[in-house]
């Protein structure tokens, strides 16, 4: 676990192990939960279909594309639940494939 207090800057980053330069990674969704089994019944949507949901939420550049990087503050679940769990669902994209996901950004469904 990794303990942090409310309102303090969560910082994640997600690396994709491969050795093909012409990879980008993107962030789709980002959802958390007091249930590391349940993302659906009491969640909370940090970022949806690429779509910023939590105003908190950054998106920092990397020089590297196998690499994304983002930060978003500590939120209420942490007062109500001792315990908050994240599931993040990142695509791999084909770099500078503009038709792809990962170069679309939010999509509204």
């Amino acid at each position: 676990p990794y303990y942090i207090d409310l309102n303090q800057n969560l910082y994640l980053q997600a690396y994709l192990h491969s050795s093909d330069p012409n990879l980008t990674v993107f962030v789709d969704t980002c959802v958390a939960s007091p249930d590391p089994h349940d993302f659906n019944t009491l969640a909370y949507d940090i970022i949806k279909n690429g779509c910023i949901r939590d105003a908190s939420y950054v998106t920092y550049r990397s020089p590297y594309n196998h690499f994304a990087r983002f930060k978003f503050n500590a939120f209420e679940f942490i007062s109500r639940h001792t315990l908050v769990y994240l599931r993040c669902e990142l695509v791999v994209c084909r770099l500078r494939d503009y038709s792809s996901r990962c170069y679309r950004g939010c999509i509204s469904r």
